[in-house]
């Protein structure tokens, strides 16, 4: 399977609470029903790749370390269309790969953030996401 970086857009936002400071919104390249992302996030910093899908279909998300100054503590939440930050998979909980069955119509949103003392100490984590819907 062809995978390629692909950010549609990159707008960056204001650290207000329930607002991502930073957001790229997901295309695949046609004929793919997959890509990789990257990036790097720093303490409390998170990033929200938005991609829009389908009820019934299966969400791939694979989350790697690339590269950090500290521990590692990268993990990933998916939220549902319209989630006001409950998710409906927790990786800090449940690990960092999953495939879930998505409950609906919409844009969905992975959550990349640091946890424990990566957060707190203000350390640097670069990361891969592979992620695909079928």
């Amino acid at each position: 399977m062809l995978r390629q970086l692909v950010f549609a857009s990159l707008v960056m936002l204001g650290a207000g609470p329930g607002t991502a400071q930073m957001t790229a919104d997901v295309r695949f390249q046609s004929g793919n029903y997959g890509t990789m992302v990257s990036g790097t996030i720093t303490g409390d910093e998170y990033f929200d790749y938005r991609l829009g899908a389908s009820g019934g279909q299966q969400m791939f998300v694979d989350l790697s370390v690339a590269g950090t100054n500290g521990n590692g503590s990268v993990f990933f939440n998916i939220l549902p269309p319209g989630s006001d930050g409950v998710a409906i998979y927790n990786s800090s909980m449940d690990g960092n790969s999953t495939t879930v069955e998505l409950p609906s119509d919409g844009t969905y949103t992975i959550r990349v953030y640091l946890m424990g003392n990566d957060r707190d100490a203000g350390a640097t984590v670069g990361y891969n996401v592979d992620l695909s819907i079928q």
